[in-house]
């Protein structure tokens, strides 16, 4: 049973919307966030990155920083660039992007339905890197972005917003990477009601993104049990046939001393080794690999005996490479931290891998086929854990649209 509440959101008033939402600060390259704060007084970014041109520095993730952040919020409310809305409300927000078009409820979630486990998870959160965001909502007392949460596909979750996209979005604008962005007020009492009953029969949803977020806003509930609506975080409810999974590509730094001969002889104790030339070759079906060495494209294809199937983290691409090629071959045994690993968002394509290679700033790449929402689901609903970066997640949503306060 999962448990929504409507909200009273801190957001911009209709003529800004467009100039306030950002992305994530850390998605912006240096020169590109520098010229966003330098040409935009509205962006939100202003509030997550307060010491633009600021004589007086903080440590990050301080108490310090963090009060700038809450002051520089406080200003935007002062000036106008943020209001707070009168009256608790869903919000349906839309992105149309060049090849998808993505739809869903933003709302406050209970965290006892993450302590229930009624709110899966697929990802291991680092206590330290928690502790680090509950800090910072105890002191900024707000949530900018939605998390991530996907339900399994609902007809009349479907049919309240097929009533309100036929209407004028109280949001609409456009972005410089071609996404078009809708957002629709949600404030009749009687499909409040419907949202929450509907969810209500729901028995779990599984986070596509926003793992830390979520650990981080149970510790907050804990820590402030007589505040109601710190018992709640933002998130965004997405149909599963909706979410989109890419797949988290690799490049190695260096072949581990081997020659390339005597890495392609070893790859052939896991996998049937195809040459496809200067042709890509792009993964069309699980447990088949691309590989791109020396100006040549290679697909590999994982012989059964390195498939455990009796594991569902055995079945996973991500898992299957990290087993064989490398730690057996690589010498690569902590994924996340050997900086002889990059890893690259497949959004980004072959020419990303090959342009890597090609460039010296990788010896190898490899391309995976996506993982899916069956799978995904699967090692969630088994208590287990994905391999670090084993999906990207779309929709990436937008801070500073719909604040939810504590």
């Amino acid at each position: 049973m999962i448990e929504i509440i409507p909200f009273k959101a801190v957001r911009p008033p209709r003529d800004k919307a467009g100039l306030v939402g950002s992305r994530p600060f850390y998605n912006y390259k240096k020169h590109i966030l520098n010229a966003k704060l330098e040409g935009n007084p509205y962006t939100f970014l202003h509030v997550i990155n307060p010491e633009f041109k600021a004589g007086d520095k903080t440590k990050p993730n301080t108490i310090e920083r963090f009060q700038k952040v809450r002051n520089k919020y406080e200003e935007f409310i002062n000036e106008g660039i943020l209001r707070k809305e009168d009256k608790d409300k869903f919000y349906i927000y839309r992105q149309i992007t060049p090849s998808n078009t993505f739809i869903g409820l933003i709302a406050g979630v209970s965290v006892q339905n993450y302590i229930n486990g009624e709110i899966k998870i697929h990802e291991h959160t680092l206590t330290e890197r928690e502790k680090t965001f509950c800090k910072y909502i105890e002191v900024c007392r707000f949530n900018a972005e939605p998390v991530l949460l996907t339900y399994k596909d609902n007809e009349i979750i479907d049919s309240l917003f097929k009533k309100y996209i036929h209407t004028r979005s109280e949001y609409e604008f456009s972005t410089t990477d071609r996404i078009k962005h809708d957002l629709w007020l949600v404030e009749s009492e009687e499909d409040i009601r419907l949202f929450q009953k509907t969810f209500q029969e729901i028995s779990s949803v599984y986070i596509a993104d926003g793992h830390h977020r979520s650990a981080s806003s149970v510790l907050y509930a804990k820590d402030n049990p007589d505040n109601p609506l710190a018992q709640y975080f933002l998130a965004f409810f997405i149909a599963e046939s909706n979410l989109k999974i890419v797949e988290f590509n690799r490049t190695v730094k260096d072949l581990n001393g081997l020659s390339e001969e005597d890495f392609l002889n070893a790859l052939k104790q896991f996998f049937k080794v195809i040459p496809h030339g200067d042709k890509p070759y792009v993964p069309n079906e699980m447990h088949s690999f691309s590989m791109y060495l020396n100006d040549n494209w290679y697909q590999l294809i994982t012989l059964p005996g390195f498939i455990d199937t009796q594991s569902p983290v055995g079945t996973l691409d991500t898992q299957i490479l990290s087993d064989t090629v490398f730690e057996k071959i690589l010498n690569i045994q902590d994924l996340k931290n050997d900086k002889r690993v990059s890893f690259v968002e497949g959004t980004q394509g072959l020419e990303k891998l090959k342009w890597m290679v090609d460039t010296n700033k990788a010896k190898v790449a490899f391309a995976l086929h996506p993982v899916s929402i069956e799978q995904l689901k699967n090692i969630a609903d088994t208590q287990n854990i994905m391999p670090p970066k084993s999906t990207w997640i779309e929709p990436k949503l937008r801070s500073g649209l719909t604040i939810f306060e504590f």
